[in-house]
């Protein structure tokens, strides 16, 4: 825990906290509680970083979502589950996972297949389906998806005699 800070001190704090990054609610108040504040400080905090719009949820995750989509290779699924464990609203969440184009969507989806397919090509078929299957998944991407395009994958290698 740090030190107890005047309430001016602890609102500069939070402002720095809030411009350098988007925040959502949940993350300010666990900052705010590692300074001791009390609870009638905490409420007056958060109302007022919301009022001078250092705070926003809907822009939290709408920035959340096009990020982690585009630098980590994340999925609708982990990013859906990522939201949900800041505590965001569930219209919140539609509104960031909407900032997701599905043209952009898809070819994130085939090109990261292709390139764990062509990291494990010289894996035997069901090692190689396993990897591909375990890392999308991982990172969020959905179920029926992955095994789909999975299973075109396998049926063309087959067809044109490169089966290990």
């Amino acid at each position: 825990m740090k030190n107890k800070l005047s309430y001016n001190e602890l609102k500069f704090k939070m402002q720095y906290f809030c411009s350098y990054q988007e925040r959502c609610h949940y993350e300010v108040l666990n900052k705010i509680n590692s300074y001791n504040a009390t609870y009638d400080e905490k409420e007056s905090l958060i109302t007022e970083l919301i009022n001078e719009d250092y705070l926003n949820e809907t822009r939290f995750a709408k920035s959340f979502s096009r990020g982690k989509f585009k630098f980590k290779n994340w999925g609708r699924n982990k990013i859906k589950l990522e939201l949900k464990r800041r505590r965001l609203s569930d219209i919140n969440i539609k509104l960031g996972l909407s900032e997701l184009d599905e043209k952009d969507y898809e070819e994130k989806f085939c090109n990261l297949f292709q390139r764990i397919n062509n990291k494990y090509k010289n894996l035997n078929i069901m090692i190689r389906k396993k990897k591909i299957f375990d890392y999308l998944v991982y990172r969020g991407w959905d179920l029926s998806k992955v095994d789909k395009k999975a299973m075109e994958e396998s049926k063309a290698t087959f067809v044109f005699g490169q089966m290990n």
